[in-house]
């Protein structure tokens, strides 16, 4: 077996001289949360960066989903995805809402919008989309379907961080979009997340919510919950803010140099970059052909994971296969055919800034072989 784990992905991290130094200032501040000098920062710099009008700093990617379902007052039913990391699903769980699950497009792994419509029911008040690796969705069409039966829109944004289409934000789609900062993401606070909004009488409603509610010292507002950011994490992500153009950079370096290597494998698939879109290369999936490749896509993940190259089946298995909600009456696979399909073809290689020629040589090796 080769020595060297080549993981799936490696976490973005800033120089420590430099966190130490911004620690020894909020160690001489003592002011470690609740909206301090480093959070106010980190907002600030990111509704430039994102080129968002503004942000709201979260203790992790998933609040952001719940809060936003309660600040546009969801009930009832929502149309979703099956293809997506379980909090997507979770946020809607939580809320009393149920899932309605629609089959996505197989050229980007996105809800189609051509099966909305047909998903929608007295009962539906939101669609939940998700920018799947990043791939931005068809945000018109799902606007026009939104704006026709009005219903609300929430993008599960968490892989889309800085992903742009000729030239404009993909976060400023839809009523409210939501990020993650996990350690896995292009950009990371280590655990953390946000939401993008339109206007600053949504921004300080969420800003309440996030805060138990609170208006000020003695007058509470809403039943809030408690999803702050704490002082050391957004210093934490403003060092990483400064990095995250280089490490998008380098992640595309990767991208093609994985292209170029697996163009001509019959039976491999592997998706290029789309017109007018900023992409951000979060994940590189390719998607494995058994009849054509003479091995199935577990067949292939087991022999790179027995030669410590781990690949992720990610999203294996749908999420409308779980538990909670394989009950549904849009969870099956005669509902969902594109949804089951990619789930079971998928593996998303290893990628990340700091990946070497030498281990990109022995994933595409494993592939190769």
């Amino acid at each position: 077996m080769d020595k060297k784990l080549i993981t799936v992905t490696s976490p973005l991290m800033p120089d420590l001289d430099d966190f130490v130094h911004s620690l020894n200032d909020i160690w001489d501040k003592r002011w470690i949360t609740n909206n301090g000098e480093y959070h106010q920062k980190l907002e600030k710099a990111l509704c430039e960066y994102l080129k968002v009008p503004y942000v709201s700093l979260f203790t992790n990617g998933t609040l952001p989903l719940i809060t936003a379902l309660q600040a546009l007052r969801i009930t009832g039913e929502v149309i979703t995805t099956p293809y997506s990391f379980v909090a997507t699903t979770h946020a809607l769980w939580w809320n009393g809402i149920k899932p309605v699950f629609v089959d996505i497009d197989p050229a980007t792994g996105n809800l189609d919008p051509g099966k909305i419509e047909a998903a929608i029911t007295p009962q539906t008040t939101a669609i939940m989309p998700v920018h799947v690796y990043g791939q931005p969705c068809r945000v018109k069409e799902i606007q026009d379907i939104a704006d026709k039966y009005g219903l609300k829109v929430i993008y599960d944004a968490a892989h889309a961080f800085g992903v742009e289409v000729k030239g404009e934000s993909i976060l400023t789609a839809g009523d409210i979009s939501t990020l993650s900062f996990h350690a896995t993401k292009v950009f990371n606070t280590i655990e953390g997340g946000a939401m993008v909004l339109k206007d600053e009488k949504t921004k300080q409603r969420i800003d309440y919510l996030k805060n138990f509610g609170f208006a000020n010292e003695v007058e509470v507002v809403a039943p809030g919950i408690n999803s702050k950011l704490d002082e050391v994490r957004a210093a934490y992500g403003l060092l990483n803010l400064k990095q995250v153009d280089f490490a998008i950079n380098a992640r595309h370096q990767v991208a093609m140099k994985y292209r170029e290597a697996l163009k001509d494998v019959d039976g491999i698939t592997v998706w290029q970059d789309k017109p007018g879109v900023r992409h951000n290369y979060s994940y590189f999936p390719i998607f494995v052909d058994a009849e054509r490749y003479g091995m199935t896509r577990d067949e292939l993940y087991f022999k790179m994971k027995s030669h410590n190259v781990y690949g992720r089946r990610y999203f294996y298995p749908l999420i409308s296969t779980f538990s909670t909600y394989r009950g549904l009456p849009t969870s099956g696979r005669d509902h969902l055919p594109n949804a089951y399909k990619m789930a079971e073809d998928v593996i998303c290689l290893p990628m990340y800034h700091n990946l070497t020629d030498d281990d990109i040589a022995r994933v595409v090796d494993e592939i190769i072989k």
